[in-house]
C-alpha cells in the first residue's frame, strides 16, 4: 500500500497537528512510533484520525512521545497530496490571580495594624459599599453568603433600623470593619452616598486601617478607569467571570486566614 508519511519527532500531549489535503478525501492517521511500525507492516494499529472528507483537519496529540502522520487512499479512488504542520501550542488558560496572592489583602500578617492589640475594637469583618439598584442581583446574595461563611458583615439591611441616622451608621460601620468591599457598577458611579462611603474606605486604606476588596458588576475596565484610575489598578473580582458564591468563598478564605 502506498502512503505519505511525516515524521513529527517528539510532541507533547495537547499539541495540535494540522493536515491539509490538496485534492480528494483521504485516510489520515496520527500514530505513535509503535503503532506506525504496525501500520507499515500491515498489522493492527491504533491511531487518531480517520477518513477526512473536508480539509484541513486538526488532530490533537493524546500523549507525549514520538509521532507520525500518514495519508493514504486505502479503499478510495484517485490520489491525493497533503501538507502537515505542527501548530503552536495554545497559551495556558488565563486565570485571575487569587486574592490571597495580593500582599495588601493578606497583611499578616507580619505587620497587621490589629496584631498587637489585646482586643480588636472592630465589630465587623466586612463593610459592603454598594448602590441600592444592585441589591437584588448581587449585593444581598453576597452579604448572605458571607454571613453564612461565618463572617460579621456590615450591610445596611442587616444594620439599619427605622430612625437610625444613615450617615452615623455608615461612619460607624466603616470605622469598625476590617475590610471594605466596594461593588463597582454603573449605578455605584452615579450615586452620592456611595462616593461618600468610598472616600471613607480609601482614607482608611491609605492609613493602613482597612483593606479594599473591589467587585466589578456590569462595568468595563475603561469605565472604572474613567471613574477612578487607582481603583482600576487593584485586583478585583468581576461578576462576569465569577459567581457570587465563588466570590464570597474566596473573600471568606482571605479574611479567615488573615
Amino acid at each position: 500500500m502506498k502512503y505519505l508519511v511525516w515524521d513529527l519527532k517528539q510532541l507533547n500531549r495537547g499539541q495540535r497537528v494540522k493536515v491539509t489535503l490538496s485534492g480528494n478525501a483521504a485516510n489520515v492517521r496520527l500514530m505513535d512510533s509503535s503503532n506506525y511500525s504496525n501500520y507499515k507492516s500491515g498489522r493492527s494499529h491504533r491511531y487518531t484520525g480517520g477518513l477526512v472528507t473536508k480539509s484541513p483537519v486538526v488532530l490533537g496529540v493524546p500523549s507525549s512521545g514520538h509521532w507520525y502522520v500518514t495519508v493514504d487512499m486505502q479503499g478510495l479512488r484517485g490520489s491525493t497530496n497533503a501538507s502537515v504542520q505542527v501548530l503552536p501550542s495554545p497559551l495556558p488558560t488565563y486565570q485571575d490571580a487569587p486574592l490571597s496572592s495580593v500582599p495588601s489583602l493578606v497583611q499578616g500578617r507580619d505587620e497587621s495594624p490589629f496584631e498587637h492589640q489585646e482586643h480588636d475594637y472592630r465589630e465587623h469583618d466586612v463593610f459592603i459599599s454598594h448602590a441600592s439598584e444592585d441589591k437584588e442581583e448581587i449585593v444581598r446574595p453576597l452579604a448572605v453568603a458571607l454571613r453564612n461563611a461565618g463572617l460579621s458583615v456590615w450591610y445596611d439591611e442587616f444594620e439599619l433600623r427605622i430612625g437610625d441616622s444613615l450617615r452615623q451608621k455608615i461612619d460607624k460601620g466603616l470605622a469598625k470593619s476590617k475590610f471594605g468591599i466596594v461593588v463597582l457598577s454603573k449605578n455605584f458611579i452615579k450615586k452620592g452616598w456611595t462616593n461618600y462611603e468610598l472616600d471613607g474606605i480609601i482614607t482608611r486604606v491609605v492609613g493602613g486601617e482597612q483593606v479594599l476588596l473591589p467587585i466589578w458588576h456590569n462595568i468595563t475596565k475603561q469605565e472604572v478607569i474613567d471613574y477612578s484610575p487607582s481603583l482600576a489598578d487593584k485586583l478585583a473580582r468581576n461578576t462576569a467571570n465569577f459567581t457570587v458564591k465563588e466570590i464570597a468563598e474566596e473573600i471568606a478564605e482571605v479574611i479567615n486566614n488573615a
